[in-house]
C-alpha cells in the first residue's frame, strides 16, 4: 500500500521536501510510519516531541492505523478560502471581515488586528514567513466559528495571511458580531486565543543573525 506524506514548516525543512509517497509492505500505525520517515530523514527525529499528526485532515495520535491511499501530515507546533474564514496570500482587509459578519441581528461588532512587530525580545525582525496547511487550517477555523456561535451566539470572520510579511503588515484580522457587546468581546478574544493555540498556521521569525520557527525554540 502507499501513503502520501505531507511536511510543513520546520518538518518540511528537515525532510528537504514538501511531499512524498511512501510504499508500505503491510499494516502500520502512524508512529511506525514516522519511525520509517525519521530513518530516511534523520533531521525529523528531534522534532518528534513537538509534532502532531493529521490523517486525511483529522488530527490523530501515533497509534492510529494507516490505510492504503491515506494522507499523513506532520504538524509542527502552531504559532490558521474566501468568505468569512480564509487563509490568504494577499494583503488583508479589516473592512472585509467586518462586512462578512455585519447584519441587523448583530448590534455589536468587535475586531482584532494582529500586525508584524519590528522586534522580538530586543532582536530586530527582518520579516516573518507564515505557512499553513490550508485544508486543515480551514477546518479548524470552522470549528472555532461553530464553538463561538454555540457559546456566545456570535458570528466570526477570521482571515489569516500566509507568505512573507514585513513589520507593519497585517498577519490576522478577526471580526466577531453578536447581539450585545459583552458576547462580541468574549467571542473575539476566544477566537484569537484558539487560533494561536490550535490552527495549522506556522510562523518563522527571521532576524539579521538567524531565524526560528515559533514554538520550537532556537
Amino acid at each position: 500500500m502507499t501513503v502520501v506524506v505531507r511536511y510543513f514548516a520546520a518538518a518540511r525543512e528537515r525532510a528537504g521536501r514538501a511531499e512524498e509517497t511512501v510504499a508500505l509492505g503491510g499494516a502500520a500505525t502512524v508512529g511506525q510510519l514516522f519511525e520509517r520517515l525519521a530513518g530516511a530523514h534523520p533531521g525529523l527525529a528531534p522534532l518528534r516531541p513537538h509534532l502532531r499528526f493529521s490523517l486525511n485532515l483529522e488530527l490523530v495520535d501515533d497509534g492510529a492505523a494507516v490505510k492504503d491511499g491515506d494522507e499523513l501530515g506532520l504538524i509542527p507546533p502552531v504559532s490558521g478560502g474566501a468568505g468569512a474564514l480564509a487563509i490568504e496570500s494577499a494583503p488583508l482587509s479589516l473592512d472585509a471581515v467586518v462586512r462578512a459578519v455585519s447584519g441587523p441581528a448583530h448590534g455589536a461588532v468587535v475586531t482584532f488586528t494582529g500586525a508584524v512587530r519590528d522586534a522580538t525580545q530586543g532582536r530586530p525582525v527582518v520579516r516573518l514567513e507564515y505557512e499553513a496547511y490550508g485544508p486543515l487550517a480551514l477546518k479548524q477555523l470552522e470549528a472555532i466559528a461553530q464553538a463561538a456561535s454555540e457559546r456566545f451566539s456570535a458570528r466570526l470572520a477570521i482571515h489569516h495571511r500566509v507568505g512573507t510579511l514585513v513589520p507593519g503588515e497585517l498577519a490576522v484580522v478577526i471580526a466577531a458580531a453578536a447581539p450585545h457587546r459583552a458576547e462580541a468581546f468574549e467571542a473575539c478574544r476566544f477566537a484569537i486565543e484558539r487560533l494561536k493555540a490550535e490552527v495549522a498556521v506556522w510562523k518563522k521569525e527571521v532576524f539579521a543573525d538567524g531565524s526560528v520557527w515559533v514554538g520550537l525554540g532556537p
